[in-house]
This record gives structure tokens, C-alpha cells and sequence, in this order.
């Protein structure tokens, strides 16, 4: 008969437990259902969910080991750890300077065409030490972690060369096995055409295809290959060809698509089975119905929106109603949306993308972790899941969208862990 599992933790006087059971991933109006238990109680048995239900009765449902942590709520808010399903978090310079010249006038093209933009990142990463990047991205996951961030997929793409990559991949792994946060690995060296790629194009997607993704496969760096399918990046073409070369290599697929104009970025993520297609800001009616029927995920990012300042943001309430399964992230990075709070992503998503309180916390928890491969292991908190838990300074959910603008994490545990309080 196997060993009966104790508690090492209870959290007891929660005023709702938002536990996400139920459909995984949610569509339509089934993002509105939270699986929410009103004062309830939740029990952990090392890194893992025991037991979850009305607070005065969680003690008595399970065994407590010796030592067992009691951590009263106080009428929080408690959720599962949100999941930033689309960073970059590999970086050491900033282009604060860039945020400017967007606000002069200039735009996110016109800025990368003098050299600026992702290149410049690039350039800086290069000649940056492994140990300073370290730090630096140490630094963002810290934050990440006090806002109630407890997984994050991290990209590569500021490297361009198999030796940069490498060096961002490596950079991202090891960090995995330091940082408490779960980082999920992509490589995105088709980010953009380095400088000295510039008038050779194609050599640069023969190195992409012949090189790096295979030495980025064969030495298990990343779980997924992404690539920014844009006019003036890379064409629908060149995407197939670097993403088909990729899958052939076992990995899976992300797509930066449609986010500056509707390039048909969506339709191709359907078609390759791609698991997110991001951005999404200009897609096409025939792209929403491809995602909706494929199950690609939408990872809609509102920061970026918001921080280039353009006033269009990708079609939410369309895609929901199609029945697409909708994900929020941030898109941390340090040109278009240096920002590493999922929090204020909810706020814009309420504001800019029509999408209730509910919806907002279905796309951080359930819908996050299908977009990065997650599901039935993250993004809710019912037995037999890890255990990572986030209690709010707050009485009712609703209030995450509406106090806006500071930090409401009271207590993160990860694990089963205290990481924050």
C-alpha cells in the first residue's frame, strides 16, 4: 500500500481560492469560470497540491506531517502562479533612448531600418559577458517572481550567430536549475537579419537551418523554435521553410505573427500545428477561424501595443467568441515592451481588449500553460498539481484589473515553497 502524503502546508481564511479546475484549456465562455471556492482553504504536500476546499474543513481532509506550515490568508485572493507565456528576458542593454524617438514620431520600422531596434540589441549581447547578461536577467526573473510570475517561457534572438545563441540558451538553462521561476526555452534566431547578414539573406536562413538549429536540438537548448513572420523580417516562405526544418528536428513551434501587418502569420501557425501564434494585432478573419479550428494558442500581448503606442490592439473579443483559446503575456524585452508584470498586462487587457477579470486570469493560468506546453501539470490548483500559489492583497478578484499600477502579491510560493513574501 503506498505511503499516504502529509501536508508540509496549509493556507487556511481564503476569501476566494481561484482553482482554474475544470476545462483545460478554456474557450469562450468557459474562461469566465474560475473553479472559485468562497473562504476556503488549500493543503500541500511538498511540491504538489493535497487538497483543496472550505477552510474549516481543509485540516481535516488530510494527515499533517510533523512541522507543518500554517499560513493564514486573511481574506486574500489566492490563484495559481501566473505563467508569462512570451519573454525575452537574455539582455543587457536598454533602448530607453528608442522609446523616445517613437514618441518624436519615429516608427518601430523606421527606427530598426537606421539601425536601431532589435539589431542594436544584438550588437550590445555580443560583446556583453556571459556573467553581466546573468545578472542582468537574474534581475528581470527577481521581478517577475515578486509579481506573481512563477513560470516563463524565455527566448533567445538577440544573439543571430550559433555562438550568441548558444550563449543565451545556455544562459536561460542554467538559470532554470538556479532561479526558483520554471523557464521554458525557445530559439528564436530568426528574430531578425544581423548586420552582416544584411545583403545575403539567404545565407543567413541556410546558417539558421543548417547550424543552428540543429546544434540548438541536438543539445536539447530549447523546447520550442519561434521566428518573427513579418513584411520586412521574414516572409510566410522563409518561416515555413526555417519552421518545417526545425519540426523535422523535434521541436515545436511558436510564430511572432501578424503584430505589424496581416501577413498571413496565423493561417501558416495553423497549418505547421504550431502551439501559439503571438501577437496577433492585425490577423485576418481566416486566421482567427484557422486558430480556432487548429487550437493554436492566440498569445495576445497588450503591453506591446500599449508601449508603441499605435492604438490597436489585436481583436480579443472576436477571437474569444470564435472560440480561439486565448493567452496573455507580457512580451518582456527591452524595445517594445519592457515590462515584467503580468498584473498591469491584465489591467490593458481589461481596458484595451474587452476582457473581464475572469477572462484575464483564464489567459495567465489555464491558457498560458497550454501555450507552453503545460497542461495537466500548471495554471491550476487541484491534487496531484504543483504546487505554485499566489496570495493577492485583495478580497475579490475583480479587483486585479481595477487597482492597477502597484504591486498586489502578497505571498509567492513555488513548489510548495515560500519564494516571496
Amino acid at each position: 500500500m503506498p505511503i499516504q502524503k502529509k501536508a508540509t502546508l496549509i493556507i487556511k481564511n481564503i476569501s476566494q481560492l481561484i482553482t482554474m479546475d475544470g476545462p483545460s484549456p478554456r474557450r469562450g465562455r468557459e474562461m469566465e469560470n474560475l473553479g472559485l471556492i468562497e473562504n476556503a482553504g488549500i493543503a500541500v504536500a511538498g511540491d504538489e497540491v493535497l487538497a483543496v476546499g472550505k477552510s474549516e474543513e481543509i485540516s481535516g481532509k488530510v494527515d499533517l506531517a510533523e512541522g507543518c506550515q500554517v499560513i493564514d490568508a486573511k481574506n486574500c485572493v489566492v490563484t495559481p502562479g501566473l505563467i508569462d507565456s512570451h519573454t525575452h528576458p537574455v539582455f543587457s542593454m536598454t533602448r530607453e533612448k528608442e522609446f523616445e524617438m517613437r514618441l518624436q514620431g519615429k516608427s518601430y520600422m523606421e527606427i530598426a531600418a537606421s539601425g536601431g531596434g532589435i539589431r542594436a540589441s544584438v550588437r550590445d549581447l555580443r560583446e556583453t559577458p556571459t556573467a553581466t547578461l546573468t545578472e542582468k536577467t537574474t534581475t528581470r526573473l527577481n521581478r517577475m517572481l515578486s509579481y506573481g510570475t512563477t513560470t516563463a517561457e524565455a527566448k533567445s534572438g538577440y544573439g543571430l550567430s550559433t555562438e550568441a545563441e548558444v550563449k543565451s540558451l545556455e544562459i536561460v538553462r542554467n538559470l532554470n536549475e538556479t532561479h526558483p521561476l520554471d523557464l521554458i526555452p525557445t530559439f528564436l534566431g530568426a528574430h531578425e537579419v544581423p548586420d552582416e547578414f544584411r545583403n545575403k539573406r539567404e545565407k543567413y536562413i541556410d546558417l539558421l537551418i543548417g547550424e543552428m538549429i540543429p546544434k540548438v536540438a541536438t543539445e536539447k537548448l530549447a523546447e520550442f523554435c519561434d521566428i518573427f513572420c513579418e513584411e520586412g523580417v521574414f516572409s510566410v516562405e522563409e518561416s515555413r521553410r526555417i519552421l518545417e526544418a526545425a519540426k523535422r528536428k523535434g521541436m515545436k513551434l511558436k510564430l511572432h505573427a501578424d503584430e505589424l501587418t496581416s501577413s498571413g502569420g496565423a493561417e501558416l501557425a495553423a497549418e505547421l500545428g504550431a502551439i501559439s501564434a503571438d501577437h496577433l494585432v492585425h490577423i485576418s478573419e481566416e486566421g482567427i477561424k484557422a486558430l480556432a479550428k487548429s487550437g493554436t494558442v492566440a498569445v495576445l500581448l497588450p503591453g506591446t501595443s500599449f508601449s508603441l503606442n499605435k492604438g490597436q490592439y489585436a481583436p480579443a473579443r472576436k477571437m474569444i467568441e470564435a472560440g480561439v483559446i486565448v493567452a496573455l503575456s507580457t512580451d518582456c524585452n527591452p524595445g517594445s515592451s519592457y515590462t515584467e508584470s503580468l498584473q498591469i498586462i491584465i489591467t490593458l487587457a481589461a481596458l484595451h481588449l474587452g476582457m473581464s477579470a475572469a477572462e484575464a486570469i483564464s489567459a495567465v493560468t489555464v491558457n498560458a500553460a497550454c501555450a507552453v506546453g503545460r497542461t495537466g501539470l500548471l495554471g491550476m490548483l487541484k491534487p496531484g498539481l504543483q504546487a505554485d500559489i499566489v496570495l493577492w492583497n485583495m478580497n475579490d478578484y475583480r479587483e486585479m484589473p481595477y487597482h492597477y499600477g502597484v504591486n498586489l502579491a502578497e505571498k509567492v510560493i513555488k513548489r510548495g515553497k515560500i519564494a516571496i513574501i
